[in-house]
């Protein structure tokens, strides 16, 4: 990968480098002034470095390229083009392959391979705001704070920091994940939750009982009627030795006299109001068996 203006000081005048990117040449050229010297497929890090090239020597790499160079999967996320943070004074614009964003705040460079990108916060939020859904909003900030062992108070104060365009979406999924979700599913268990009305369960809370031991760690746990939340999926229970986990774990609830709700996570979206309904309904019921036995 090399400009054209490089070329043109080594001694190889303009015309020549342009000749030989026509069709049957050697070379071809990528980007306004950005040439591949050669005719093959360009590959991935080939398009990285011709895009850093046309951004200029303060252009960062962002968004989806940047979380996958640090660590990230983004599994199923799809995002076109390679998405670049320039100062905000440049003048260079998207062209071909590459989004260019203008920036009044640009970070300190996290260099990766010889890759200069935005640090893992600032990647995964750009992306984010450039999302028109939640799905991906969804499973990629809940990713950030596993996979990336990103602080969600941190994301949320780079979210504030940034421009308010685009930030509805990872602003809302947010919310949830500072409640305690450490999952997709665990999100949309929120948002199940939230049709209901009942009063908000705890999140992730280790149970124990009476004498200490461990009883599980639910997806939540309505403290109030002793009643707890599984989001338990069949992918899970494929798995002899994970159902038979599943099957010890219940069986502690129930000698602790703790009720049961176990939904699968693709309920949670596609019968979101039947779900809502029977949690609603095993909520008074952990309540009316708590008034009878008192």
């Amino acid at each position: 990968m090399i400009t054209v203006a490089r070329l043109v000081e080594f001694g190889v005048p303009r015309k020549t480098c342009y000749r030989r990117c026509r069709p049957g040449q050697p070379w071809q050229r990528l980007l306004p002034g950005v040439l591949l010297l050669g005719s093959g497929k360009p590959t991935r890090r080939q398009l990285v470095d011709g895009a850093l090239l046309y951004g200029g020597t303060q252009a960062l790499v962002t968004g989806l390229e940047a979380c996958r160079r640090q660590g990230l999967r983004g599994s199923g996320i799809v995002a076109n083009g390679i998405h670049l943070l320039v100062p905000a004074s440049c003048k260079v614009s998207s062209a071909g392959y590459v989004i260019v964003e203008r920036t009044t705040r640009l970070p300190r460079p996290a260099v990766v391979d010889g890759v200069a990108m935005a640090p893992l916060v600032r990647a995964v939020l750009d992306q984010c705001r450039r999302f028109t859904t939640h799905d991906p909003v969804r499973a990629l900030l809940t990713e950030a704070v596993q996979r990336g062992r990103l602080n969600p108070e941190a994301l949320t104060r780079e979210l504030e920091a940034g421009s308010d365009r685009g930030s509805a979406l990872p602003r809302e999924v947010l919310r949830d994940v500072l409640r305690g979700a450490r999952s997709v599913a665990e999100v949309d268990a929120m948002a199940v939750w939230r049709r209901t009305g009942l009063p908000e369960p705890l999140w992730n809370h280790e149970l124990r009982d009476v004498s200490g031991r461990y009883l599980g760690t639910p997806d939540g746990y309505f403290k109030k009627v002793r009643l707890v939340w599984e989001i338990d999926s069949y992918d899970f229970h494929f798995a002899k030795e994970d159902y038979a986990k599943t099957l010890d774990r219940n069986a502690r609830y129930a000698a602790a006299g703790i009720a049961v709700l176990q939904t699968l996570p693709s309920r949670l979206r596609s019968e979101p109001e039947e779900v809502a309904k029977e949690l609603r309904a095993a909520y008074w019921a952990a309540e009316a068996h708590l008034r009878s036995a008192a």
